[in-house]
């Protein structure tokens, strides 16, 4: 298990996709149950505005993960922890895949948009907030939940989803690393923003989020600059994806599963110098998809390609051959 989902468990398998509820939800969960106020009646319907709140959020991450099966992509886990949900989604490193990807999460939320207004509308025609307030402040509840999520999604900051639809619009014209380099630059000033309200409003969430922001900025810009960086490598001819079609760049950039030593698994076959192991297939540093090693081999040389590496550079860590 990936170090971001140790202390989840796995709540339920739905089409193909595993839901997992990290621990730290269920204590986040009480304090925020606890401290909703008292506008109704009972605590219980504090906790079901909760669940609402996470309903919603599942919803959305669905909408990634079957937008990212629908153009061939992989994605087959979702994670929800305190700040909100994750889909892991690996689309084909094209700008529209990309692009359907991370949009249909935030039109998810456009879609229950009239869902949850037409039930509100007609809650408040008949009259619910004097003989059922405790159902007609949920109503309302939900339907601003949807909006909130719905716009702070769109917020033009990386890793959000508007800044990653930014980023997928960038990468028509500038190609995948600059757009990703543009649009994380951008969103470090987006994130001074988010950092002022959350002192603005005392907000401790606000600021965890900010800091989370934060981080995957940074992290995407180191992300470009290996892009970048892994665009001017010279290509291995006589080989290419079979997914993307990009000739492999030379250099020992690939790791051995057993020994986790470098190597370039096209010069030796994809057998490991080291300790001998045979790798049964390799991945690919520009759509990041696993093939077999012999599906690579091609008959005459393969144009170096022009697209960037997913993560490469003979001073970055190699990825694993298999």
């Amino acid at each position: 298990m990936s170090n971001d989902m140790k202390g989840s468990f796995r709540l339920a398998r739905v089409a193909g996709v595993d839901l997992y509820l990290h621990w730290t939800w269920f204590v986040v969960a009480v304090y925020e149950i606890q401290g909703r106020g008292t506008k109704y009646t009972s605590v219980v319907w504090n906790a079901l505005e909760y669940l609402a709140l996470f309903f919603i959020v599942v919803l959305h991450e669905f909408g990634h993960s079957m937008a990212c099966r629908s153009v061939g992509g992989t994605a087959n886990r979702i994670l929800l922890w305190p700040l909100g949900g994750a889909a892991y989604v690996n689309p084909p490193q094209r700008p529209g895949a990309t692009l359907w990807s991370i949009a249909a999460g935030p039109l998810v939320n456009v879609v229950l948009l009239p869902v949850f207004w037409g039930a509100f509308a007609f809650a408040k025609t008949q009259g619910w907030a004097h003989f059922a307030p405790n159902e007609y402040l949920l109503l309302r509840a939900v339907l601003s939940i949807d909006v909130v999520l719905l716009i702070f999604n769109l917020l033009p900051i990386y890793p959000l989803d508007g800044g990653q639809i930014l980023r997928a619009l960038l990468w028509f014209p500038l190609g995948r690393g600059r757009s990703l380099m543009v649009v994380t630059i951008f969103s470090f000033v987006g994130v001074a923003g988010v950092i002022a309200l959350a002192l603005w409003t005392r907000s401790i969430w606000t600021f965890a989020i900010a800091i989370f922001m934060l981080l995957s900025c940074w992290g995407g810009l180191k992300h470009a600059r290996a892009i970048l960086r892994a665009t001017q490598l010279p290509r291995r001819a006589g080989f290419a994806c079979p997914e993307c079609r990009s000739a492999p760049p030379i250099g020992p950039l690939w790791a051995c599963n057993k020994c986790f030593k470098p190597f370039d698994t096209f010069e030796t076959g994809a057998v490991c110098p080291n300790c001998g192991v045979d790798s049964d297939s390799t991945m690919c540093l520009d759509c990041e998809q696993q093939r077999p090693f012999r599906e690579w081999v091609v008959e005459s040389p393969v144009s170096p390609a022009n697209g960037g590496l997913a993560s490469s550079g003979r001073e970055l860590p190699p990825v694993s051959s298999s």
